[in-house]
């Protein structure tokens, strides 16, 4: 076994800085009231010596742990296989990162899962919640209230009866509803007249949003147009088949989200129609993993997933930051939906 050297302490670098103990611990824990002369002598101590700072006793003086728990309501299976996951991760990473914060992900598979993360977040191990995927008959926003954590929701929430949070709910989103009303306007515009949706799971706003918007401009559209889904690929290619069955004069379809397009596109290969000529197809998202290696490659309506991560993890710091202050009463981070826009390719 290997001897490892002992950690330096903060005494160690009052010694070297020729201060206080209380001094070097006032900078390292980002207080105020020390002159500018003596936080750069600390700071060079501290950078001599390879000073590590205990985080237990460094929360105890900023009341912060500086972690911020990621909950997927989705099973593993499901958030490493769809890209719109890693897509969101990667900007809640790279906002946490820049204010030196960790990301701990919590991800739900069953009602055991549910109870486990509620007993997590209530444990007092992080500092605020970011939660996605959440489905309408989800406990974890109930779970998330009774822990006490600051929270901000990817995507509006769906309360059911006994979940819905008793102070204002701070979300980030796309505008689900005009995305896929110019998705569908654009299909008219071509002249298709057979035009379908496939929905995602109906127990998602999102999904709902979208198929709302396709009725915007759909308004008498034939009740066997509209096909469930559930965002998957597979999901996709069972629905797909299921409206060719229903209506094999369909010519366009709307699929409510790029994964599921490409199930679709699948299925009309293999039945052999032609994309875009016999049938167009549009997705959403734009995750270009998925769009732009589709045969055709995909048009679809796009919304910001990285930068839907990146104010998520913002709006939940700067709510952070207020609390610890005490500033910003009354100017609590309001929620956001981001614009989207129509991405044309060849499939439509």
């Amino acid at each position: 076994m290997t001897e490892t050297a002992p950690r330096p302490t903060l005494e160690a670098v009052a010694a070297r800085a020729g201060v206080s103990r209380a001094t070097v611990s006032r900078v390292v824990n980002g207080g105020d009231g020390v002159r500018e002369s003596l936080v750069e002598r600390v700071r060079q101590a501290v950078e001599e010596l390879g000073y590590v700072p205990n985080q237990a006793a460094r929360s105890l003086v900023t009341r912060r742990h500086d972690a911020i728990a990621v909950v997927i309501a989705e099973p593993e299976t499901r958030v490493f296989a769809d890209p719109f996951f890693a897509m969101q991760l990667r900007g809640i990473s790279k906002e946490l990162t820049a204010h030196d914060s960790q990301l701990v992900l919590l991800l739900t598979e069953g009602r055991a899962d549910h109870a486990r993360v509620g007993r997590y977040l209530a444990g007092g191990h992080v500092d605020g919640a970011l939660v996605f995927s959440l489905h309408l008959d989800d406990p974890l926003p109930g779970l998330i209230q009774r822990a006490g954590v600051p929270t901000v929701f990817g995507g509006r929430p769906c309360w059911s009866e006994g979940t819905r949070a008793s102070g204002p709910t701070v979300y980030v989103d796309c505008d689900n509803r005009g995305g896929a009303r110019e998705a569908v306007r654009h299909l008219v515009g071509l002249g298709r007249t057979r035009i379908a949706h496939i929905t995602g799971a109906l127990d998602q706003t999102s999904a709902v949003d979208r198929l709302d918007g396709f009725r915007d401009v759909m308004v008498d559209a034939d009740p066997r147009l509209i096909v469930e889904s559930d965002f998957t690929p597979g999901g996709g290619e069972r629905a797909m088949r299921e409206l060719l069955d229903r209506c094999p004069d369909v010519d366009a379809v709307f699929a409510a989200n790029d994964l599921t397009a490409y199930g679709a596109l699948k299925v009309l290969r293999e039945e052999g129609l032609r994309v875009p000529e016999d049938v167009a197809v549009i997705g959403f998202d734009d995750m270009l993993p998925v769009a732009e290696q589709t045969e055709p490659p995909l048009t679809t309506v796009r919304q910001d997933i990285e930068e839907m991560g990146r104010l998520m993890a913002r709006l939940l710091l700067r709510g952070l930051d207020r609390r610890v202050t005490s500033e910003g009463v009354g100017g609590a981070p309001s929620s956001v939906i981001l614009p989207t826009t129509l991405v044309r390719r060849a499939s439509a």
